[in-house]
């Protein structure tokens, strides 16, 4: 860090402390007790495994292209199974990684809409990049257990079929555990009635005309703007000091609704512990976050946010290094040295 950043670093400060006030800080702590319009209280989610009976129909409302068809009877079919909901009524978003479609709960359930987010099947998954977020993280099977099994694992090193099939279900189960902790810790998140089988049964927010649109779809009014832009930070630092950070965060995933605002989608979130590139990633989260914010008239300057919450909870701005690793003669590798020892 130069001696210019450090100069605009405790200069941002001042604008940061305006956001951090007694409020801000009540609203961290009562967030795990609030009772949320957009949540409904179920027990522990369930993981499904069963497959549908053979010679069950499984017929929906939603009309689907018939390799669409497929893939939502493979996929929800066992939530249908068990009656978590009735139909299959429309397509709410669909995406690279995965389509969310809205279902009509069964009176089991105690809510009237259901959103189910399904995976794409994994030959159609671009996994190019997803060791930039697996880095430092657990692999999980199925039923969210760490695999230990060498085999397992060696099948996913060497990137096998079954290999790769492993890595997409531990992607989906990373999404589950993370939703969980958020949760429970009282993050503005959907609630999780069960997972399994390449989807995710989830609250709904929103009505049976439309679904919650994205932040990035509205336009607040200054004074709303500024209380949910506190509230979006509360929610990302609940998540750091839960050993977390968003991984794409931005107004795109970030739902409204009724004045209230919902974080979505998971599955690249990041330990800030494990992952040699949390603060780049966290940085990157809190700008896009900011800059929305800046266009609904709410200033702030990210960097300086950005950093003192990572500084709050002792996380490393840069990964350790080993200096018998540096090349004392390579000027890249004293710049480096010099940085690491600034943070």
């Amino acid at each position: 860090m130069s001696t210019t950043d450090l100069i605009n670093y405790f200069e941002d400060l001042d604008d940061f402390d305006q956001l951090e006030d007694g409020k801000r800080v009540s609203m961290i702590k009562n967030m795990s007790r609030d009772q949320k319009k957009h949540k409904v209280p179920v027990a522990a989610p369930v993981r499904l495994t069963a497959q549908l009976d053979a010679g069950q129909v499984f017929e929906f409302s939603y009309n689907a292209s018939h390799h669409e068809r497929q893939w939502i009877i493979d996929s929800l079919g066992s939530f249908y199974q068990m009656h978590w909901f009735d139909d299959v009524l429309q397509l709410i978003k669909g995406g690279k990684e995965a389509s969310v479609y809205l279902c009509s709960g069964n009176e089991t359930t105690g809510v009237s809409y259901l959103a189910a987010k399904v995976y794409r099947p994994r030959r159609f998954r671009n996994l190019r990049k997803d060791h930039l977020y697996r880095e430092g993280r657990e692999s999980l099977d199925e039923n969210g257990h760490i695999i230990t099994d060498d085999g397992m694992q060696y099948a996913m090193r060497k990137r096998t079929e079954y290999g790769r099939q492993l890595l997409h279900t531990s992607w989906i189960e990373h999404e589950v555990k993370t939703m969980q902790i958020f949760e429970q810790a009282g993050a503005d998140v959907p609630a999780i009635f069960a997972s399994g089988n390449n989807a995710i049964l989830m609250s709904y927010v929103g009505e049976a005309e439309m679904a919650a649109p994205a932040l990035n779809e509205i336009d607040l009014d200054p004074a709303e703007a500024r209380q949910l832009f506190e509230r979006v930070l509360a929610n990302i630092e609940i998540m750091l000091a839960h050993d977390r950070v968003h991984g794409d965060l931005s107004a795109y995933n970030i739902l409204y609704w009724d004045g209230e605002i919902i974080l979505i989608d998971f599955p690249q979130a990041v330990s800030p512990k494990e992952n040699r590139n949390a603060y780049l990633i966290f940085q990157r989260d809190v700008t896009r976050v900011c800059e929305y914010f800046t266009q609904q008239g709410v200033h702030s300057n990210p960097r300086a946010i950005a950093d003192k919450l990572w500084r709050k909870y002792r996380y490393n701005t840069m990964p350790d290094m080993d200096p018998h690793f540096l090349n004392a003669d390579s000027e890249d590798d004293v710049a480096l040295w010099k940085r690491l020892k600034v943070t």
